[in-house]
């Protein structure tokens, strides 16, 4: 009997770490006997019918706790192991919780950690708790070098660098459907940013240089995204009158289309993994301008070379790159095309290869 592959993810919440989840998951269902166990149920339609899905029957733990959403997928995690013991996990999030209970029942795991610990590592008791925790996977995966450096340096733990996979003509071809949008204009600098409403991407940091600037040019700024801080922003809008200048959308299955019509893409996190934002925006050979925060801005843009980098949580200097963009577009118009000439290196079919190498190695044998 084939052995099944495990994907646990117990939230799909539509981002970057999904993103990956959902292509590397369907390239390799025509290769493997592959299984996704979420809390999530909704998103199955988006993914290949070939990939198996373990969920509630019900919506009701979409908008509930994460940890409340880990324990109903250890649950489904333990009962799938007692119909079938040929299977191993493949943790889509540094979960602890999926380590020690892969462990706990004697299972192979591999461990894809997608977030920068810069982010979250003073905690000592959380730090302790993963130091201890994370040498238990057969293999952890990062996604950028510095990433790399910075996990191995602060957990004792040798990683595996895999890029996360850029599916080119998808992007493409979706910025090609057709949008009803009057927000931008030619006489404006339009620009967009797309990201979780969370204390982690720092919208605010971004509102308060669009209102700068708002004084000075002629800007808009179009931000895609769900979460807990959607009304602090919606508040900031109103009391800084900013209606003119700043709209704010709920998550879009589809941004690309709207990333097409920008001249800017910009991002203002205070850390990272590997934005894949970054990159689809570079593949629609837009500019971008992005925090210098641990980890991934700095190694898409080599440094600020291939874009504009600022300093993190810094309104100020992130108000410099944009007026300097204006001032250099052509200069930045040859960064825009270096920068998508260094897309190679995230090619989808090789780094899904890559996915695929390691699970035969780690998770099969």
């Amino acid at each position: 009997m084939k052995k099944k592959i495990i994907f646990f993810m117990p939230s799909i919440e539509g981002g970057g770490v999904e993103k990956n989840l959902f292509l590397l998951s369907n390239f390799l269902s025509p290769k493997l006997n592959i299984t996704i166990i979420t809390a999530d149920n909704f998103s199955k339609k988006k993914f290949s019918n070939k990939v198996n899905f373990i969920s509630p029957k019900s919506n009701f733990f979409y908008k509930k706790k994460k940890y409340l959403k880990y324990l109903i997928c250890l649950f489904l995690l333990f009962k799938e192991f007692l119909k079938n013991k040929n299977i191993a996990v493949f943790s889509f999030q540094a979960n602890i919780y999926a380590i020690l209970f892969a462990k706990l029942l004697g299972l192979k795991i591999i461990t894809r950690s997608n977030t920068s610990p810069s982010g979250w590592s003073s905690n000592f008791i959380k730090f302790w708790i993963f130091k201890k925790v994370l040498k238990f996977s057969d293999l952890i995966i990062v996604n950028s070098q510095e990433f790399k450096k910075q996990m191995e340096n602060k957990f004792k733990v040798k990683c595996k660098l895999i890029l996360n996979p850029l599916n080119l003509n998808t992007i493409v071809n979706k910025s090609n459907e057709k949008l009803n949008f009057s927000f931008f204009n030619k006489n404006s600098l339009n620009l967009i940013n797309v990201a979780r409403l969370t204390d982690q991407k720092d919208h605010l940091t971004l509102l308060k240089a669009i209102k700068i600037l708002s004084e000075k040019i002629n800007i808009k700024l179009l931000i895609l995204g769900s979460g807990v801080n959607k009304n602090k922003i919606n508040n900031f809008i109103i009391k800084n009158r900013l209606k003119e200048n700043i709209k704010l959308l709920s998550f879009q299955s589809n941004p690309y289309k709207f990333i097409k019509r920008a001249d800017i893409l910009v991002l203002s996190s205070s850390y990272e993994g590997l934005p894949n934002v970054l990159l689809e925006g570079i593949a629609l050979k837009k500019f971008i301008i992005a925090s210098n925060c641990p980890t991934g801005p700095k190694e898409i843009l080599n440094n600020g070379k291939l874009g504009f980098l600022f300093k993190v949580g810094s309104e100020e200097e992130l108000v410099i790159k944009i007026l300097k963009y204006l001032k250099l577009k052509k200069k930045c118009k040859k960064m825009i095309s270096n920068s998508f000439k260094n897309l190679n290196k995230y090619d989808f079919n090789k780094n899904c290869n890559i996915y695929y190498d390691c699970i035969k190695k780690y998770l099969l044998n």
